[in-house]
Order: structure tokens, then C-alpha cells, then sequence
């Protein structure tokens, strides 16, 4: 009798506890705690992701799920018109990024995030327009020697040497041209002239599959090896508008299509046959946007043919003994006892304080302003003395920083106008007054520690919107560097010597500044402009939930560069209590706030993907 090492080159390892890496996929171990054979199994699945900033279809995608660049298309209302902006995946979000020369549909593409070829298209008519992609700009190359649209690709080829097939100019064809960098060069033809299919591999071992113009073409395969295509295994489904990926014409997948297939359909290429997956899409759609591999796919936008739209859904699909445990998402948490907005957030998502804010509206002075302040545990809230400042009505658009034991609130509005310099520390069970800013504002922001943080801009009222800062040592305030432009009712986190500014009330409400404790530069701009939104972590992995007019329901995510969109919050809402000091964007807290005309007292919390290994218990039946 063979042995198991015989057979799978691997031995039975005996553990003490399960392994927490990819690289049991397929393995089986003997775990001594528990008393059982186990392994690592892998599934396949679609989960839904982060939304399209514009809704989109028709386009062509290159990349991979952790990095890839969304261009080309057409958007609503259908049938809508060419699309030049672009956007650019970092594996959680979407953020801008630089338009396209010429705005077409109907695209192919292959390469990286940073290094792709944009192929033919629509304008219409079919066009032999070629764009090339460095990762900050679009600039024309060679063009194709037929024009075309509806055409497929190697997806997987890098961008200085691929394949493109099939498409229409019309008529289909069947035409293949090889790209070496530098120029197109005509190929062996495909068997059967086709368009509106997909594509996937590299140039010298390709697979196209579906299309058009018959039904009959819409389950045909073809092969590629480098000289001449070969007929396939069909598709156990019909489709056309189908899309696509894989690394190699022996490993490809197909997803998606319009009636009369059922469009969520998935089937995966093993070199051989064609095998119907049990995941499907969420959302049944056609002439979607794709980058990735056959294991791990991003299809991003498409066609929804009832009601007949654009759309912006993202899906990702996975084939590993990894799984996604939970998609990034807000939850509700506990309510506020008291329905206020325009106070300080201090803490972490689920040790935080909401100090101040008002409690009517519109802005009321006297009983509205108590300078009320609730303590959060990351499931109820509880009330904790008031602040105890004088004018006692100054609690309101202020900023805040810090933890739960130790946190610091500065600046304020008493009354219905003016500013305060005040500043107040929290020691976990008393407030107490703290340095005078150099500076009286309202509606400032803070980041830091009680002991050493930064407050910057905010405003007079009346009077300019500032763009001063300065710095607190748990003593005195003193004035520091300016910000390059003013702004108030901003975003803000990190420390002193390494914090951001995002967004303002007045003036430009998309500006990203960093401060690297000496000085501030311009960093990318916001998906969307916004103002009075949650906020907080540090320099490298901050966020922005919500805020802004009308109110907004997004999240945006920011990697010290660049922002990308994150999953929405479940109430659009502005001057929210926030979670300033979370270590990094997968974790945040929003409470209070408005949506207009009245406050809210619901809280929602933020929690990022999650992964875990899909571990089996053997058993003998």
C-alpha cells in the first residue's frame, strides 16, 4: 500500500495547533490539542467590494486585486457617452486617477497599474487608437493595424508584450496582432471571426472565449500558442460580454453576460475543459471592467440590464484555502444619550469620548451648548461630567485628540458667533483646564496626544479661516509652522511630527496636506471634497467618513499619498464625534451628528477585511 508521502510528496505533520499561513493549502495534519486529521481546504467565492466612484461599463481594466487602473467606457444614463476619467484600485478602494487622451468604450487592455496598453475601442466607430500608461500619465503610441472595438486580450501580458484578437470593426474578425513595445505586428488569424468575448494569458499562450455575432459563437474557445490558434473545450454557458482573466491559455476564468445567460455565472479553464463554479456574481451584469489572475479576480462596474443601467459595483473573487472572513464594512454600535453634533471625538473605536457639541438646533446658545460629554466602550455609551468651561457654551465645533484616560479638546464657538482659546484636558474621570492657545478658533483640528499635539487652522467668526498651527506640550501652546492653506471644519490625524489635513468648509475642500514636524507639503487630493466628516488615524492609514453638503455617506482611506473610497456609512451625517487616535484605517468610529434638520444619536463602527484559513476536520465517511 502506498503511503500518504508516496502520493502528495508531503508528509503527515503532527502539530500542536493549526497553521495560520496560505501555505497549508492542501495539506493535512495531525493536531494534538484537538485530537483530529485536518486540512486546508480551498473555496472559491465572490465578495462584494468597495464601489466605482463613477458608475462605468464597457472599459477594460490591468492590474491585479491589490493594484490595478479602471479606464475607458461609457457611464449613464445609457446609453450613455465616453468616459475619459480613470481610476486606480490599491485592494480596498477606488481613488482618481489621470484622464485619458481620447475617451472610447469597448476597450482591451493589458500590463500592471503602473505599466499598461490601452488597445482599440469604440469612439465610435471602431478605432486603432493604442494608449500606454506609466502610472501618472496616458500617452499615445503605435497604432493598431486594424481598428477595432470588442476586441480581446492576453490579460496578462506585460505591457511590452501582448496580444490582442478578434473585435469588430465592424464586421468581426478574426484579426491578431502581436505588440513588442514598440509596434503591432499581424498574427494567424482566430478560426472563427468573433467579437464582445474575452481574453486571457499572455502572448504566447492565450485563450479567447464567447463573443458574438451568433448565439452559436458565444461558448466557442480558441488557443493560442505563440502561432496559430487551435480549437478548445467550449464553455458550458453561452455568453457574450462575458469577461475575463488567467495566466496562461491552460488557466483562465469567465465570469458574467447578458440575458439570456443568467450573467453571475463563473466557469474556470484548466488547459482541458471548462468547470462550472458554485460562486457566483452578486449582481448579474455584462461588459464589465477585470483585472487579476485565476485564482484572484477584480470585476468592477458593467451593464445592469434591468432597470437598464451603469453600475459601480465591485466584486472580488477568491480561489484559496484563505477566505475572506468579513468585508469591510460600518456596523451600528450603541446609541449617544444624547442626540448632539459639533463636539470632539477623543480615542479609539471602542474607547472613546464625545466631549461637547450642541443639543438643539438650529444653533441654539444657553441649555444647547451644556458642554455635555459621554464615554464609549465600544458598545454603550455612558455620561461623564461636564466639561465645566467658561462661557460654559463653548463646547461646540471644537477639536479633539488623545485616548479615553488622557485626552485634550482646544478652541470652541460661545454663543452663536466667536472663538475661544480654551483648552481642557480629560485624565479619565475629571476635565481640567489646560493652556490658552496663542491663537483663539473654531472649529480647529487636533492631532497627537494630550501631552504633545497639534492644533491647526479653524476660524474667527467673523474673520478668515486660518492656516496657523501650534504645537502643546502638555503645558503651553506655541505657534509652529503655517499649513500652505487655510481651512476649517477639516480632517486631521497622526502626531507632531508626522500628521495630515484633508479637506475644508472654505475654500478648496479636496486639499491634502502632511507635516513632518518642521513642514507642510501638498499630498493627493480627496476622492471627494468634504467638511465636518469623522476622522483620524496616522499619517500613513488615515480615514474621512461622511460630512460635507449635501451630507455624505462615503468613506475615503488614505495611504500617506494617495486616497482611495472604502465602504459607505449607513447615514450620510456631517460634525460627527470621531475616533481620532485609531491605529491605522481598519478600525473608526462616527456617533451624533446631523443628516439636517435634527441631530442623530446613533453611532456606526468601522471594521476592515478580515482573512482566515479554511481549515476541515477529515473524518472517515
Amino acid at each position: 500500500m502506498s503511503e500518504y508521502k508516496e502520493i502528495k510528496g508531503k508528509s503527515v505533520n503532527y502539530l500542536a495547533a493549526d497553521p495560520d499561513n496560505a501555505e497549508a493549502e492542501g495539506q493535512i495534519w495531525y493536531n494534538s490539542e484537538a485530537r483530529e486529521f485536518k486540512s486546508a481546504i480551498a473555496l472559491e467565492a465572490w465578495s462584494s467590494g468597495t464601489s466605482l466612484s463613477t458608475a462605468r461599463g464597457a472599459g477594460s481594466g490591468a492590474g491585479d486585486t491589490t493594484s490595478a487602473i479602471i479606464a475607458f467606457g461609457k457611464t449613464n444614463p445609457v446609453p450613455g457617452v465616453n468616459v475619459s476619467p480613470t481610476e486606480t484600485w490599491n485592494g480596498s478602494g477606488f481613488s482618481s486617477s489621470p484622464d485619458i487622451n481620447t475617451g472610447r468604450q469597448h476597450t482591451a487592455a493589458f500590463g500592471t497599474s503602473t505599466s499598461a496598453l490601452f488597445v482599440g475601442g469604440s469612439t465610435p466607430p471602431g478605432s486603432a487608437l493604442v494608449e500606454s500608461y506609466d502610472g501618472s500619465s496616458f500617452s499615445e503610441t503605435a497604432d493598431l493595424n486594424t481598428a477595432r472595438a470588442n476586441l480581446g486580450s492576453a490579460t496578462n501580458s506585460p505591457q511590452t508584450a501582448g496580444l490582442v484578437f478578434g473585435g469588430e470593426g465592424p464586421p468581426a474578425t478574426g484579426v491578431t496582432e502581436s505588440w513588442n513595445g514598440t509596434t503591432w505586428t499581424e498574427e494567424s488569424d482566430l478560426n472563427t471571426a468573433r467579437t464582445d468575448g474575452a481574453g486571457a494569458g499572455i502572448s504566447t499562450s492565450a485563450l479567447f472565449f464567447g463573443g458574438e455575432p451568433t448565439a452559436s459563437n458565444g461558448n466557442k474557445s480558441e488557443e493560442y500558442n505563440g502561432t496559430s490558434w487551435t480549437v478548445t473545450a467550449n464553455l458550458n454557458t453561452n455568453q457574450q460580454g462575458n469577461a475575463g482573466a488567467g495566466a496562461s491559455a491552460n488557466s483562465a476564468i469567465s465570469f458574467g453576460g447578458p440575458p439570456p445567460a443568467p450573467g453571475v455565472q463563473t466557469e474556470s479553464f484548466d488547459g482541458t475543459s471548462w468547470t462550472t463554479s458554485p460562486a457566483t456574481l452578486s449582481t448579474a451584469r455584462y461588459n464589465m471592467q477585470s483585472a487579476g489572475s485565476t485564482s484572484s479576480v477584480l470585476a468592477a462596474g458593467g451593464f445592469i440590464p434591468s432597470p437598464a443601467a451603469y453600475a459601480t459595483n465591485t466584486e472580488e473573487y477568491n480561489k484559496s484555502a484563505t477566505v475572506i472572513t468579513a468585508a469591510a464594512a460600518w456596523a451600528s454600535g450603541g446609541n449617544l444619550n444624547n442626540a448632539t453634533r459639533g463636539g470632539a471625538g477623543i480615542g479609539t473605536r471602542d474607547a472613546a469620548i464625545a466631549a461637547g457639541g450642541i443639543t438643539g438646533s438650529p444653533n441654539p446658545a444657553g441649555p444647547g451648548r451644556p458642554g455635555l460629554s459621554e464615554e464609549y466602550n465600544g458598545t454603550s455609551w455612558s455620561n461623564l461630567p461636564t466639561i465645566g468651561r467658561s462661557p460654559t457654551d463653548s463646547s461646540f465645533i471644537l477639536g479633539g485628540c488623545g485616548t479615553s484616560t488622557a485626552g485634550l479638546i482646544a478652541g470652541g464657538m460661545p454663543g452663536g458667533s466667536g472663538q475661544v482659546a480654551n483648552s481642557d484636558e480629560w485624565d479619565g474621570s475629571s476635565w481640567t483646564a489646560g493652556g490658552t492657545m496663542v491663537d483663539a478658533r473654531q472649529s480647529p483640528e487636533l492631532a497627537g496626544v494630550q501631552t504633545q499635539a497639534l492644533v491647526t487652522g479653524g476660524r474667527d467668526d467673523p474673520g478668515p479661516v486660518k492656516s496657523t498651527s501650534e504645537i502643546y506640550n502638555g503645558t503651553s501652546w506655541t505657534t509652529d509652522a503655517s499649513m500652505s492653506n487655510a481651512r476649517d471644519y477639516h480632517g486631521s490625524g497622526g502626531t507632531t511630527s508626522a500628521a495630515w489635513v484633508a479637506g475644508s468648509q472654505t475654500g478648496t475642500n479636496t486639499l491634502t496636506e502632511n507635516y513632518d514636524g518642521t513642514s507642510w507639503t501638498a499630498s493627493g487630493a480627496l476622492v471627494t471634497g468634504t467638511y465636518g466628516a469623522g476622522h483620524g488615524g496616522p499619517q500613513t492609514s488615515g480615514h474621512i467618513a461622511g460630512g460635507g453638503s449635501p451630507y455624505l455617506n462615503n468613506t475615503q482611506h488614505y495611504d500617506g499619498s494617495n486616497w482611495a473610497t472604502s465602504a459607505n456609512i449607513s447615514s450620510a451625517r456631517r460634525n460627527v464625534f470621531s475616533s481620532p487616535n485609531v491605529a491605522d484605517n481598519s478600525t473608526a468610529m462616527i456617533a451624533g451628528g446631523t443628516p439636517a434638520p435634527t441631530n442623530v444619536q446613533s453611532t456606526e463602527e468601522f471594521t476592515g477585511e478580515t482573512s482566515a484559513l479554511n481549515i476541515e476536520t477529515l473524518t472517515t465517511s
